[in-house]
C-alpha cells in the first residue's frame, strides 16, 4: 500500500446509512479535517429501517439526528440525506443522478465510498445490497457529474474529481494513517447509541476500531490505518 495522497481541499463521502462511516472512515475524516480540508457526507437513506423493533417513522429522525453528532465529531458539518428508502436502495439512473448531483454541488477533489463487493473479504459474510448499489453508483456518478450532457437540469458539470477512494475493500491500494485520530473515530461511533443498543448484542467500538486499524496499521507501518482502493477519475 502507499500513502494516500494529501494534495486535495475538498472531498465528498457518499454511502447508504447512517454509521456506514463510522466503521473505520470517520478517523481518516478526522484526520482531513484537522489539515482545514472540507469533507461533505452523502448519504442515501436515512437509515429508517435499521432498527428491529422500532418502526421507520420513528428510527429515521434518531438516526439523522446521531449522523449529525456523529459527523460534528469528526469535523463535518456538511450531512446530506437523499431519502432513498432504507434496505431497498437500487443502483440505476436515479441514484446516479442524484449522486452526480450531489458532487456538482459540492465539487470535490477526491470522492470516497465504501465496498461494494458481495461479500467482506473472501470468505465473509453478504455485503449489504444498499453498500452494493450506492457504491458502484458513486463510482458512476463521479464520471457522470463531468458529463454535460448528462442529467443538464442536475447543476453544472464538475470536472475536478482526481480520484475515487473505497474503503473497506479486501486488497487497498492506499492507506491513511489514523493514529492521531482513531479517538476520534471512536467517539464518532460511539454517537450512534440507539442504533447500536439496536443490535440486541455486546459491541465494543473501541475495541472493534482499534483490531481493525490495528490489522491494516501493520501492513502500512504505523499504529492505525483505514485502507482504500483508488479508482483515477474517468
Amino acid at each position: 500500500m502507499e500513502a494516500m495522497p494529501e494534495d486535495w481541499e475538498r472531498a465528498v463521502a457518499v454511502v447508504a446509512h447512517p454509521d456506514d462511516l463510522e466503521y473505520g472512515m470517520a478517523a481518516a475524516v478526522a484526520r482531513w479535517t484537522g489539515q482545514g480540508k472540507q469533507v461533505a457526507y452523502v448519504l442515501a437513506t436515512k437509515g429508517e429501517a435499521g432498527i428491529e423493533g422500532m418502526p421507520p417513522g420513528q428510527t429515521a429522525p434518531l438516526r439523522q439526528e446521531e449522523e449529525r453528532r456523529s459527523a460534528a465529531v469528526a469535523g463535518v458539518s456538511v450531512v446530506e440525506f437523499l431519502d432513498h428508502p432504507d434496505g431497498l436502495v437500487e443502483y440505476g439512473v436515479p441514484l446516479r443522478r442524484d449522486l452526480a448531483a450531489a458532487i456538482r454541488r459540492h465539487r470535490p477533489d477526491v470522492v470516497i465510498t465504501m465496498n461494494f463487493d458481495l461479500t467482506w473479504g473472501e470468505e465473509g459474510p453478504v455485503n449489504h445490497a444498499d453498500h452494493r448499489a450506492v457504491g458502484l453508483a458513486a463510482i458512476d456518478a463521479s464520471r457522470d457529474a463531468a458529463n454535460s450532457w448528462l442529467f443538464p437540469d442536475a447543476g453544472e458539470a464538475w470536472h475536478g474529481i482526481k480520484a475515487v477512494y473505497v474503503s473497506g475493500v479486501l486488497e487497498p491500494t492506499h492507506f491513511v494513517d489514523v493514529t492521531g485520530t482513531i479517538e476520534a473515530g471512536i467517539a464518532s461511533l460511539r454517537e450512534h447509541k440507539v442504533y447500536l443498543d439496536g443490535l440486541g448484542r455486546d459491541f465494543d467500538p473501541d475495541e472493534f476500531l482499534r483490531n481493525m486499524a490495528g490489522y491494516v496499521g501493520l501492513a502500512a507501518g504505523c499504529e492505525y490505518a483505514v485502507g482504500l482502493r483508488r479508482y483515477p477519475a474517468g
